[in-house]
């Protein structure tokens, strides 16, 4: 991997060395045939600027011998000190200012004006341009000039130009492998904990600096193993907790039957009653197992139609109304007639309707009251099942909708319960695309609250 990125980081190098090498390399042999062609070399390009500007301003060549070193008709000793004249490279040499035509607009002494000439026979020709149209020629006698000079020139810029590549060059790649190794660093701690978290150690966890993408992605790992390492310790206290609730009513059939077969007990109706209903624990646990293994897989499947949730409320919590007459608790129904309809499994509600009594019936105490409350409206339905026992710890409330959780760990389970009820309860009420919620009511007691939306029943 880190060969890998620092050779990709020399190809961008070396293509965007080169890239502007390239252009580099272009514009510069473009400006220096500009600067010869003009009579740089011969330090002239400043004075045929003068000229090119003088007649696009007047339009002629009409009194030019102003820009020329002396006024008048004169001999020219070169680019002078004149009006407009920046340069004084050309000492020595003799100028001659002629038109498109090859006549003498200006010159020395020898030359008069309107003399044709033969501009090939000069040194130096220098056209001079009004846009794109050739409006004369500046012509330079009697000059010395480097031999090859343009060609000289450019081999000395290409020279610097590769001595300055290959330094950036090294540079590039010096600074590529310091990044390459910074980079790496983070992708190679995580690549070391996930090997560890591959080979069962699920505590392993990476330093997290920064908000780039490579520390978003340890984060993501570290909530990665987090999570496994609490489902692991989830699945092996439920399976802890499973072998302890079989383990239970196994054992009373044993004895039981044991009982049975040495003829310590008779074979009669009485004697079997134990071994039955232990045997109904063990079906309702199987059951219950089966419906929260469906719910975590997406796969439980709800027979949805039109259901009277306020009727289907009634009706259960009335059910519930003997069982706590004979524990001296009132149970109080508080459900609207005009509640809407609701597309959902009858037969699921009122499995969560039979949860939360049953588990508030186990936790209200002798003489008390528990509150069923229905509010419906046009978007949802709200149930509220509350006792006046305890409540629930404020430890145990992250955790009551645990599988064989229990607060109160030396209570055992007399009435038969398995111990994931409320677990069903909130998995049935998600499956209808509600939520299941617990708390403790402001004036005392445990309060459990559902909520359900209107007309977003599943199939």
């Amino acid at each position: 991997m880190r060969l890998r990125l620092f050779l990709i980081f020399a190809l961008v190098i070396a293509i965007t060395l080169a890239g502007v090498a390239v252009f580099a390399r272009q514009t510069t042999a473009n400006e220096v045939r500009m600067f010869v062609n003009r009579g740089g070399a011969i330090g002239v390009d400043d004075f045929v600027t003068t000229l090119e500007t003088y007649y696009a301003e007047q339009g002629s060549w009409q009194g030019v011998e102003d820009v020329f070193p002396h006024q008048g008709q004169g001999r020219s000793n070169g680019a002078g000190q004149g009006r407009g004249q920046g340069s004084g490279q050309g000492i020595g040499s003799e100028l001659v200012l002629v038109d498109a035509a090859g006549r003498v607009i200006y010159g020395p002494t020898d030359l008069e004006t309107g003399t044709q000439v033969d501009i090939d026979a000069y040194g130096t020709t220098i056209p001079l341009h009004a846009k794109a149209d050739v409006i004369g020629y500046l012509l330079v006698a009697n000059v010395t000039t480097v031999p090859n000079f343009e060609d000289n020139l450019l081999q000395r810029l290409d020279e610097a130009l590769v001595k300055a590549a290959m330094i950036a060059a090294g540079l590039a790649l010096v600074l590529a492998v310091i990044l390459a190794y910074l980079l790496l660093r983070p992708v190679r701690q995580l690549t070391q904990a996930a090997t560890r978290l591959s080979e069962g150690d699920l505590s392993q966890r990476v330093a997290v600096s920064g908000r780039d993408e490579l520390a978003t992605l340890g984060k993501t790992f570290n909530q990665m193993a987090a999570s496994l390492e609490d489902a692991q310790a989830t699945r092996q206290a439920m399976t802890a907790d499973i072998a302890h609730e079989l383990r239970t009513p196994l054992a009373v059939q044993q004895a039981h039957l044991e009982a049975l077969q040495d003829g310590v007990y008779s074979l009669e109706l009485e004697n079997l009653e134990p071994i039955i209903d232990q045997n109904h624990l063990l079906a309702r646990l199987v059951n219950d197992l089966r419906t929260l293994a469906l719910a975590d897989a997406g796969e439980l499947t709800l027979e949805c139609v039109e259901t009277d949730v306020a009727g289907l409320v009634a009706r259960t919590a009335g059910r519930f109304q003997p069982q706590a007459a004979q524990k001296g608790i009132q149970v109080e129904i508080d459900v609207p007639e005009n509640c809407p309809q609701l597309e959902a499994d009858a037969a699921r509600l009122q499995q969560i309707v039979n949860n939360l009594l049953q588990n508030a019936l186990q936790h209200t105490p002798q003489d008390g009251h528990i509150t069923v409350n229905l509010r419906c409206s046009g978007e949802s339905l709200a149930l509220s099942v509350r006792d006046s026992g305890p409540g629930i710890p404020a430890e145990a409330l992250p955790h009551v909708f645990e599988r064989f959780y229990r607060a109160d760990r030396g209570r055992s389970r007399v009435d038969g319960g398995t111990g994931l009820g409320l677990a069903i309860a909130r998995k049935l009420a998600e499956a209808h695309g509600g939520q299941l919620t617990a708390g403790n009511h402001a004036a005392g007691g445990a309060e459990f609250q559902m909520v359900l939306p209107v007309g977003r029943g599943k199939n």
